[in-house]
């Protein structure tokens, strides 16, 4: 993994957006006060990749990622990896109880075809494909880096107070990290897979033991039976040809002789279908009753019509029913409207004479309805100016005359007011009734006299509709018109049902007539039928003797066609015995070579039965030379399966288990080993050299005591530094090299502090030995420092500062 671009946004003490350009940096430093902020940029890469950093504590923890004063933050890189370009980014959260959150992570796969000189923005919008998101972005940077969080804190970044780990880690631990550097658990993996391949092969083997154990037929001698049968039906096949060519013969001979007895046959029944139609014989009678009734019924129609016509005019003669009927109904009409206008005349005399005495009435009933209203008003005045009399005061003003009061008025006992209004109430329902009496005898009057009215002018109408006219002598009239109506409809009924018989008749008259036609017609077809055999002319005078005619000749035809059928039948029967020998001969050759043929197949049957014999024979042959080949693969299969088989066992006996891991990482810690020895030689001004233990622990030998052998745990810290040092160079620098795959490459190295306790001679020694690791192997070196003299030496330094507003980054180069 190498980093080409980070950029931090709110993340630890860097509050504003800075972006930090690794691109063409092998080497760097990253400078200044301390709590400036170096580390956090160290910290950032590890963040951006594995979602935590070392020295937060527990592993996960994103509590110290977040600005103190931020709600949201974000961490982006872009790295390489071989000659993949990926970048990754997580983007952080504060909610409203003050917990930090991941709000946000993805790894993407960019185009490692833009340049990487190019802006952040477009380096991380060339996404190729996106390849995971939130929880799953720490399993694929993993699996992209190589390296488990653990093992990338261990020999990629090494933090502060955190360089020992790899030094004093248990060899189980250690093996770890060198089975997934060195990708040795691919040895597990083909263990397993030979495993598989050898389960795999036997079944394979045993699968094919199995149908070769299924396949019969498939011997020499089987081959050379079927090779031999092929051969001998070829030659029969030819030598019954001439034979069956002779059956065609023979058949084609019998087929003539019973197609002419066929066509013999089909004549004599031709012949005996011809009958004569059982209603032929009664047909001319029906016909002949059928006519004279037709012209009886005519005739009875005819007379009827002029009955009817008769009928007709003697009903005409006696003039017109209606006006007779309204003639005798004013007759006797104006009889009930004289008796109607005499009782009127009465009535309205009568109301006439009532009305002088209703017109008294009424004038005296008003007279004594204004006299009671005289009464009444003269009452009010007495009883009002009373009530006033007891108001007036001498010497005051009188309310009506206005002069003053000499003497006070003195009023009798009056009646009572009430009384005159009761007796003037009495008085006007008098007069309303007595005038109500007077209108209604008024009206009914004048009704009377318009309902007389009404009667003359009906009179005077009834009289000019009735004329002089006698009611006896129309009463005779209507009577005679009316026998002349039931006469002319008698007469009428007659001459429909006449006519009805009539029509029934000329029906049956003309179904006649179409079955004669139909009977022509069927003696035609029946003659047609045998016209071919000499059938004579037929007499088209009458039907009977035309089908005794036609029936005569066919006796003597169908004589001569039974003649020719019995000698056509013998015939047949000789030539039949003939072609069933010479087909029993050429049956019985063929059953010889076991060619099962039925007894009636025909010529070319047989040919075809005995072609399919010798294809099913060739056929036989060619089953058993592929059922021998097949044979002879299922055994070289077989073989060849079990001897794979064998192979994978070998092979997975010699990677059983864990031994060869352990023997490969050992092998892998002695060169580590040995190369961290050198350096630490250096380092150490040839003071220690690193060796490992029958049990895998690390030792120095110390050559300033004689070459004892002691635990690395007993060194300085300054010494485990460089002991630390001089391991994690081991592992950049041999860790591509010893790969199984050379999938883990170690392409960068960051050192956290730790250079403080160096000695000047022993400083020189590890920025000698740093500057050498980063530009003679392609590998990107960072450290961070607090070491003037180190960070001098650095040719690109990253100046880190803080001020209120956080921490700044300015790239320097020498």
């Amino acid at each position: 993994m190498r980093p080409l671009r980070l950029h931090l946004e709110n993340f630890g003490s860097f509050r504003e957006p800075v972006t930090v350009d690794f691109n063409d940096v092998d080497y760097f430093a990253l400078v200044g006060p301390t709590g400036a902020g170096k580390s956090t940029v160290i910290d950032a890469i590890c963040f951006a990749l594995y979602g935590t950093v070392p020295r937060w504590g527990r592993q996960g923890s994103v509590a110290h990622a977040l600005a103190p004063s931020a709600t949201s933050g974000k961490v982006a890189l872009v790295f390489e990896t071989g000659d993949r370009r990926h970048a990754v980014v997580r983007a952080l959260r504060r909610d409203a109880k003050n917990v930090v959150h991941t709000k946000e992570a993805r790894l993407d796969e960019l185009d490692p075809s833009v340049p990487a000189t190019a802006d952040l923005a477009e380096l991380l919008a060339a996404v190729v494909r996106p390849v995971a998101e939130g929880e799953d972005v720490t399993a694929q940077v993993q699996r992209v880096t190589g390296l488990e969080y653990r093992f990338f804190t261990q020999c990629v970044v090494l933090p502060q107070g955190r360089f020992a780990e790899f030094l004093h880690a248990p060899p189980r631990e250690r093996q770890d990290l060198l089975v997934q550097l060195l990708d040795a658990d691919v040895y597990a993996r083909i263990r397993e897979r030979a495993v598989q391949e050898e389960a795999a092969a036997r079944q394979h083997a045993e699968f094919a033991r199995g149908q070769l154990s299924k396949i019969s037929n498939a011997g020499e001698g089987d081959e050379r039976a079927a090779a031999e049968r092929l051969d001998a039906l070829r030659v029969l096949r030819e030598s019954v040809q001439g034979d069956l060519d002779a059956l065609r013969s023979r058949e084609e001979s019998r087929r003539r002789l019973a197609e002419a007895r066929e066509a013999t046959a089909a004549k004599l029944d031709a012949l005996n279908a011809l009958a004569m139609p059982a209603e032929v014989e009664s047909l001319a009678e029906e016909q002949r009753r059928t006519a004279e009734q037709v012209t009886r019924l005519t005739e009875e129609v005819a007379r009827l019509e002029d009955e009817e016509r008769r009928a007709d005019d003697e009903l005409a003669a006696l003039g017109d029913k209606a006006a007779l009927a309204v003639t005798l109904a004013a007759l006797n009409d104006q009889d009930q409207v004289r008796a109607d206008l005499e009782r009127a005349e009465a009535e309205r005399e009568a109301a006439e004479s009532s009305l002088t005495a209703l017109a008294a009435e009424a004038e005296n009933a008003a007279e004594a309805l204004a006299a009671a209203e005289r009464e009444r008003d003269r009452l009010r005045d007495a009883h009002q100016g009373a009530a006033l009399a007891h108001r007036l005061v001498v010497g005051e003003p009188c309310p009506t005359c206005l002069r003053p009061v000499t003497d006070l008025p003195e009023h009798a006992e009056l009646p009572g007011l009430r009384t005159a209004e009761r007796e003037l109430k009495e008085r006007k329902s008098d007069a309303e009734q007595a005038a109500e009496r007077h209108r209604r005898a008024e009206a009914e009057a004048r009704d009377l006299a318009r309902r007389a009215q009404d009667h003359r002018r009906r009179l005077a109408e009834l009289a000019a509709r009735a004329g002089d006219a006698d009611p006896g002598d129309v009463r005779r009239r209507l009577d005679a018109i009316g026998d002349a109506e039931r006469r002319a409809a008698e007469s009428r009924w007659n001459t429909r049902a006449a006519r009805a018989s009539l029509g029934e008749a000329e029906r049956l008259a003309a179904e006649l007539r179409a079955k004669a036609e139909q009977s022509w017609r069927d003696l035609d077809t029946a003659r047609d039928t045998v016209v071919a055999l000499g059938a004579p002319p037929l007499d088209r005078e009458d039907l009977g003797r035309a089908w005794a005619a036609l029936l005569a000749w066919r006796e003597q035809a169908a004589a001569r066609e039974r003649g020719t059928l019995a000698e056509q039948d013998g015939r047949l029967g000789e030539e039949r015995r003939l072609l069933e020998a010479q087909r029993a001969a050429i049956l019985r050759r063929l059953a010889e070579h076991d060619v099962t043929v039925p007894a009636d197949t025909p010529p070319d049957r047989i040919g075809e039965n005995l072609a399919a014999a010798v294809a099913e024979a060739k056929s036989r042959l060619d089953e058993v030379k592929k059922n021998r080949e097949r044979a002879r693969e299922l055994a070289r299969e077989a073989e060849e399966k079990e001897r794979q088989a064998r192979v994978a066992h070998e092979l997975e006996l010699l990677l059983r288990a864990n031994q060869f891991e352990r023997w490969l990482c050992g092998e892998a810690m002695e060169l580590l080993v040995a190369d961290a020895s050198e350096t630490l030689r250096e380092l150490s001004n040839g003071q220690y050299e690193l060796v490992t233990t029958s049990k895998g622990d690390l030792e120095v030998i110390d050559y300033a005591e004689a070459g004892m052998r002691r635990s690395a745990r007993t060194l300085s810290g300054g010494e485990t530094f460089q002991a630390s040092l001089a391991l994690a160079l081991a592992l950049s620098r041999q860790v591509a090299g010893l790969a199984a795959t050379a999938a883990r490459t170690l392409d960068s190295i960051f050192l956290d502090e730790g250079f403080g306790t160096l000695d000047p001679t022993t400083l020189d020694t590890v920025a000698t030995t740093l500057e050498r690791l980063a530009t003679g192997q392609d590998r990107m070196v960072g450290v961070v420092t607090h070491v003037p003299a180190l960070a001098d030496r650095v040719p690109v330094r990253f100046e880190i500062t803080r001020d209120a507003r956080g921490s700044h980054v300015r790239k320097v180069t020498s």
